[in-house]
């Protein structure tokens, strides 16, 4: 749905779309997860524009501007156990905050509490939080030397230039900490717009996590039409129901508006192969 959502809304102002792989956890990342991904969305007429980016590819540019970090004091040690961190948001929690070396057995985490983070989402309006001390401070860099997602995404969307961020609800919580990076680095955020997921009857998201079953490449044009619908499109997909998928998303590009999507939801759905779509 991820992948619909945000094709469309690019080629409709005429946009690029880009691909990027975030194989940047080696023990939850497969070449061949990768593969069929690429798979999947070629059978579904989803090109994407430009080189693919692999995250894994990109640690050492991710290492400077963590190190750039580090060096602004926006970074900080944290030994805390997740059962510790469970506990912060009922005890008094005094920050972890202390002198360490990148070799310790410690999380990095983004300086940002207290912070008052404001945007507007194009779908869900105007959006705003002051993240809590520990509980609501990303890491950066894990304990076990791995970069984490938002730190990655961050620097990545800011190197490739994007202009719009297209994606689910479920990471609407996550673009907090995403403005407040941009502002820390002196970037300009792109705009975000974030889309009611797909879930299953007990409120679950569709993914590998919930057990939700991969996407069948055999019924593609089935796939979009599900898809497009859940997006607010029922009448052109109705009016399309046997052409090539490239086609069918040239019209619906065409026939693209956001508008019709911002009511909707998050809700039970009937169709738990397009976990990966």
């Amino acid at each position: 749905m991820a992948a619909v959502a945000s094709f469309l809304d690019a080629k409709s102002r005429n946009g690029e779309w880009l691909l990027r792989i975030e194989d940047i956890d080696p023990l939850r990342s497969r070449q061949t997860e990768a593969t069929a991904i690429l798979t999947s969305l070629e059978r579904h007429g989803l090109l994407w524009d430009g080189p693919v980016v692999y995250q894994s590819a990109r640690l050492t540019r991710y290492q400077a501007i963590f190190n750039e970090l580090l060096s602004r004091g926006a970074v900080y040690a944290c030994a805390c156990s997740r059962k510790a961190i469970s506990l912060a948001s009922q005890l008094p929690c005094q920050r972890c905050d202390r002198p360490a070396a990148l070799s310790d057995d410690v999380n990095w985490r983004f300086r940002v509490a207290g912070s008052n983070l404001r945007f507007i989402d194009r779908l869900q309006g105007s959006q705003d939080i002051v993240l809590k001390p520990i509980v609501e401070e990303p890491v950066l860099l894990r304990r076990d030397g791995v970069f984490a997602y938002q730190l990655a995404v961050v620097v990545d969307d800011h190197d490739a230039g994007i202009t719009d961020v297209v994606r689910g609800t479920d990471l609407l919580s996550e673009t907090f900490a995403q403005q407040a990076l941009y502002q820390t680095l002196d970037w300009m955020p792109p705009s975000f717009a974030h889309f009611p997921i797909l879930v299953d009857e007990q409120g679950q998201k569709l993914s590998k996590q919930s057990k939700a079953p991969p996407l069948d490449d055999r019924r593609v044009i089935q796939n979009l039409l599900f898809c497009l619908r859940f997006l607010g499109m029922t009448k052109l997909a109705d009016e399309f129901t046997d052409v090539d998928p490239e086609l069918l998303l040239q019209h619906a590009a065409a026939a693209w508006n956001p508008a019709l999507i911002g009511d909707i939801r998050e809700r039970a759905i009937s169709h738990p192969s397009l976990s990966t779509l």
